[in-house]
């Protein structure tokens, strides 16, 4: 590809037809709740534009981002690598490997400087001898990599918040980006958080197609853009108004459950999590933990891992936590309003592990 080559240039010369790449971009403007017309203005704004070079980084983590980023339905993920995106540098996905995989990084950064997108999955190592690629330390390789870079778009609760590898009692010295940017070990760059463990599939390729078309979405106090993660998954639950009425499940198989009725008593972290699982949902659009019977487990929150029992109610498992959320539980009726009052109110504290 020339490296004046736009997107539209590109969709031309390999037959896609403009029908086509104005169906992705309605897809995508739906799946960011953009408001109508925003699907042909992302069409117009992308087809100008120079396919913007991805450099994709794994540290440590389980490959379920990248597992998620593939099976992405709108867009899918052929037709944002191959459509919108040029992404070369994919140590799982790419054909290249060992010093070959190595020097395309390298040549993306010389060529590229100040225009390449990097995203990361998985929590950077700090302490020494952990997690080597070809002799550089991760946090090398990341530094590096970062600093020529237009923006950072990190993908997973563990390069978004530290995740998993950040849990107690951490012994590689795990630190999410944003720490490593706080610290000045990582040059700062525009960034922007999609955690969960994994993601959606939609919200990470809505949320890159975003930001080659606006820049970089508006973002919550994490650094999370809100469009996916500006409500609770409580707020949106289809189970919410068994919550509302007062009717919980007791365990997993008995009536309750069987009837559909609110998790809330067996775990669901739902309240105080902010997400789009319930109305994005998973596998095309089919269903979400919560629907498929199992409560949610807070993996897009900072300090999910260390928050206690998955299958304890919230209001004994968070230490600054919401006594007040679990009174209004057992009141029934009363919760509707007040429960997501309270859950807003301690979001911040919940999140910041106090």
């Amino acid at each position: 590809m020339a490296k004046s080559e736009t997107v539209g240039e590109h969709l031309r010369r390999h037959g896609i037809s403009r029908r086509a790449f104005l169906k992705f971009c309605a897809a995508t403007a739906s799946a960011m709740a953009l408001p109508p017309g925003a699907g042909r203005a992302i069409a117009e704004t992308l087809a100008k534009q120079q396919r913007p070079n991805v450099i994709w980084l794994s540290f440590q983590e389980c490959t379920g981002c990248t597992e998620s980023l593939t099976r992405s339905y709108a867009p899918t993920i052929e037709k944002l690598i191959f459509d919108v995106i040029s992404l070369d540098y994919h140590e799982t996905l790419m054909a290249a490997s060992g010093e070959a995989a190595e020097a395309a990084r390298e040549a993306i950064i010389k060529d590229n400087p100040g225009k390449y997108v990097v995203m990361i999955d998985g929590s950077v190592p700090v302490e020494g001898g952990y997690a080597t690629i070809g002799g550089k330390s991760m946090l090398d390789i990341c530094k590096h990599t970062v600093e020529n870079a237009a923006a950072v778009v990190c993908v997973g609760t563990c390069s978004s918040f530290g995740g998993i590898p950040y849990a107690n009692p951490n012994p590689t010295g795990a630190k999410s980006i944003s720490m490593l940017m706080d610290e000045g070990r990582v040059p700062r760059k525009p960034l922007i958080n999609v955690s969960g463990c994994p993601p959606i599939p939609v919200v990470i390729t809505g949320v890159v197609v975003h930001y080659l078309s606006y820049g970089v979405p508006e973002l919550d106090h994490v650094g999370r853009p809100k469009a996916f993660f500006g409500q609770t998954i409580h707020d949106r639950c289809y189970r919410r108004p068994f919550y509302d009425q007062g009717k919980f499940a007791k365990t997993f198989d008995d009536e309750g459950a069987r009837n559909g009725w609110c998790l809330f008593e067996l775990g669901c972290k739902g309240p105080t999590t902010y997400n789009a699982c319930a109305t994005t949902k998973w596998n095309d659009g089919t269903s979400f933990p919560i629907e498929s019977g199992h409560g949610c487990l807070g993996c897009s929150e900072p300090n999910f891992w260390d928050k206690g029992s998955f299958y304890a109610p919230l209001a004994t498992t968070e230490s600054g936590g919401l006594y007040g959320l679990g009174a209004a539980a057992a009141a029934g009726v009363a919760v509707g309003v007040g429960a997501a009052v309270v859950s807003r109110n301690h979001q911040k504290k919940l999140q910041e592990g106090k």
